[in-house]
């Protein structure tokens, strides 16, 4: 009998296509309709930065004059003027009209005073993630690239994942799960010429992807280790917060998932469906192999007593 990590792998699936009817009905957040006047642009340091400032502060930063903007950034007009044009809008006024009818839309979505003074701290930290599930549910509705990058992935022997700090825990989480379905799983948590020997290690022995995690605060080393992995030959796939920055830049393919930010320490519930979701995309790959795995594995866990009986 199929065990229920086996049955999961077959009936989850994913089904490219299309987008749904009910998810093209999914209105858009504010925010990822301004991140999506900037997808698909090359954008300099600067202009990452007016990028930011304009995503985190849409409902003032939209009625800002361009001196105010500059000023509050902490860059000149002409770079503002510059951002605007890259985007293809004419000059700023043009950007700024396209911004705010998206800024109005936030305030008349947020919740109301009294909503918010009854939400404790938690509850308001769940409802923040509640928030980065459903906009990662939104760009999910097509899940064609999901389905590419876990081919990719799969095909990679060996594969390298990468998780330096705070980003070990998801990388690990990864790599476990990635072992039960794929024959050659190395993991790098650590920066360094360690990282290089493991990634050029990889690539000798016919490796071809790196999947790497960066989840906030950014690490330097981190950057340095995709590059590094860019440098031996190896593609690397991001899972992060940001699809906007040095990081992103590096990488060959990007999936954004964003954090839960408001107690001390951040929490990381939509990276960890988007890891999950990719690894299902993995099983699906090669869905002989990964049924192959998972009996040996079931039957190594049930000769050497792995589990209790729940």
């Amino acid at each position: 009998m199929a065990s229920g990590q086996q049955a999961r792998a077959q009936a989850a699936a994913i089904t490219p296509g299309r987008r749904s009817s009910e998810a093209e009905a999914d209105a858009a957040s504010p925010a990822e309709r301004v991140r999506a006047l900037f997808g698909g642009h090359r954008l300099s340091p600067a202009q990452r930065r007016i990028a930011q400032f304009l995503t985190d502060h849409l409902t003032e930063a939209a009625f800002l004059s361009i001196t105010e903007l500059a000023e509050r950034v902490g860059v000149s007009q002409p770079s503002v003027t510059r951002f605007a044009s890259s985007l293809g809008f004419s000059g700023y006024p043009g950007l700024r009209e396209a911004l705010q009818p998206i800024a109005l839309s936030a305030v008349a979505g947020a919740p109301g005073e009294g909503e918010e003074r009854h939400r404790n701290e938690l509850q308001s930290a769940i409802d923040a993630e509640i928030e980065n599930l459903t906009s990662l549910r939104r760009s999910l509705a097509d899940p064609d690239r999901i389905v590419g990058i876990g081919r990719e992935l799969a095909r990679s022997v060996p594969l390298t994942v990468v998780g330096l700090r705070i980003s070990v825990s998801l990388a690990e989480y990864f790599a476990y799960a990635a072992r039960r379905i794929h024959p050659d799983v190395r993991v790098v948590t650590r920066g360094g010429s360690v990282a290089f020997d493991g990634l050029l290690q990889a690539r000798e022995a016919g490796g071809t992807w790196v999947l790497a995690f960066a989840m906030p605060r950014h690490a330097k080393e981190t950057l340095a280790v995709v590059r590094a992995a860019r440098g031996v030959g190896l593609r690397v796939a991001l899972i992060t917060d940001l699809a906007l920055g040095p990081l992103a830049d590096e990488a060959d393919e990007v999936f954004s998932a964003g954090t839960g930010s408001r107690l001390v320490f951040d929490s990381y519930a939509a990276p960890g469906v988007l890891s999950a979701g990719i690894l299902q995309a993995m099983a699906d790959a090669d869905p002989e192999r990964t049924q192959t795995r998972l009996e040996k594995y079931e039957h190594a866990a049930e000769q050497h007593d792995f589990f209790l009986d729940d």
